[in-house]
């Protein structure tokens, strides 16, 4: 098994699937990674790297990645050379690749698309969604429990992102009386301009801050506890990186949910369409709480979060 990584080059040579001859099986033969950002350094890309880590050792094939790709022209070329090298498998790693594995999935029928948080699906392209409203809200709750000068923010990647109505009717349902300040970078990997609207927020008298961005949400941290400020984590749990700030993490468990669509694959079962998951999957969770959370607060949140398992309602719905 190797793991193998190709520089956005131009690539002259085009395979389509007719002219290959991996595919006898239906079952994985090799697996694709494409990023619209670097691996390291940002902890959404590291998780989903790993799984891909993991998926080729439990199946004994190599790992081709490409790092970056934020192009049609990158990803037509990334999806050719994946496919010289058997590749039947394929995760974009961001929701933009939706409409190029739309685009590109019925010239390459024997291989599987797979991205994440998208509306798009075809027989071949599976869309798997995280719930972000639920997990918003819980988190939302925590906030408004927390906040002494009633003044919370939220610096988000994108302003389409649900995690941020869910926060602000967590924050309302505890705490109507809390001012919740929004902006958003329109770029998951934005670290110092999440960083100046942080700077806004906290001059504003901000004490707790949801980063939702996958690059910036722990230097956001990390500037809270030098502030001595509370912080919500995000996408992992972030307790280890402030662990004076973080109260507590809204997790997306990206790579578990890749590992089980690659066994749905491998047993012929992964269907092409948009799956979403929630609490009750197993995919999505809060982390640790820290210390400062009173434990009638956590108690609270996590006797809310079973009643939303088991119910699918979330407290302001009752």
């Amino acid at each position: 098994m190797k793991y193998i990584y190709y520089p956005t080059i131009l690539l002259f040579l085009i395979c389509t699937l007719s002219a290959c001859s991996y595919f006898e099986t239906g079952q994985i033969q090799n697996v694709g990674f494409i990023t619209d950002s670097e691996i390291d350094n940002n902890p959404w890309t590291e998780q989903g790297y790993q799984a891909m880590e993991e998926i080729g050792e439990k199946y004994d094939v190599d790992v081709y990645y490409k790092e970056n790709i934020q192009t049609m022209h990158d990803m037509q070329e990334a999806v050719d050379q994946f496919v010289q090298d058997g590749v039947n498998l394929i995760y974009g790693h961001s929701n933009i690749y939706g409409e190029y594995f739309m685009s590109l999935a019925e010239s390459y029928p024997d291989v599987h698309f797979v991205y994440v948080n998208g509306g798009e699906s075809g027989e071949n392209v599976t869309s798997l969604n995280f719930n972000g409203h639920a997990m918003g809200f819980f988190a939302g709750m925590v906030a408004g429990n927390m906040t002494e000068s009633q003044q919370i923010g939220i610096i988000a990647a994108n302003a389409w992102q649900p995690e941020i109505e869910g926060f602000f009717e967590g924050v309302n349902y505890v705490n109507n009386e809390a001012e919740i300040k929004f902006n958003y970078t329109n770029d998951w990997n934005n670290v110092e301009l999440a960083l100046k609207n942080y700077n806004a927020m906290q001059q504003e008298g901000a004490d707790v801050v949801y980063p939702i961005g996958d690059a910036f949400s722990e230097a956001v941290l990390k500037e809270a506890e030098e502030d001595n400020l509370y912080g919500i984590g995000y996408m992992m749990d972030q307790m280890e990186v402030a662990p004076d700030a973080v109260l507590t993490s809204t997790i997306q468990h990206v790579g578990e949910l890749y590992q089980a669509a690659a066994d749905e694959f491998n047993q012929q079962e992964l269907e092409g369409k948009i799956y979403t998951y929630d609490f009750k999957d197993g995919f999505i969770s809060l982390g640790e709480f820290q210390s400062a959370v009173p434990d009638e607060v956590r108690l609270q949140v996590e006797e809310d979060i079973e009643a939303y398992i088991e119910t699918g309602l979330l407290p302001n719905e009752y």
